[in-house]
């Protein structure tokens, strides 16, 4: 797949413990990209932060949280990322969703295949 140089990076801010249908809501949405042939999908596990309840969730040794950050980050072309955005928002019942222009510089698969 070659994307083209203007793309869109597509952000969805949830918690670790945000489930859909008894699964981790990170790898429901990870799949359900993969499912539709996107770019591809990285989930960031945050160590510290707040969301609309500005609960702090943190990793700290002494207070371990069930609930840290999660982020899924996508690019994709904006017509993939525009399509996405209605299956998101029946998944995400809490949290946020962004979506902002990127600029892709490569991409590239070192396989040979």
């Amino acid at each position: 797949m070659k994307l083209p140089s203007e793309s869109e990076l597509l952000r969805v801010f949830i918690g670790e413990s945000d489930k859909h249908e008894g699964r981790p809501l990170y790898q429901v949405i990870v799949e359900e990209a993969r499912k539709r042939g996107m770019a591809g999908a990285t989930v960031l596990r945050g160590t510290l932060g707040f969301g609309v309840h500005s609960r702090i969730h943190t990793a700290k040794v002494l207070r371990l949280s069930e609930d840290l950050p999660m982020v899924v980050e996508i690019v994709d072309k904006p017509e993939r990322i525009e399509a996405f955005l209605p299956e998101l928002d029946k998944l995400v019942v809490e949290g946020m969703i962004t979506v902002e222009n990127v600029r892709v510089v490569a991409y590239r698969h070192g396989g040979g295949d």
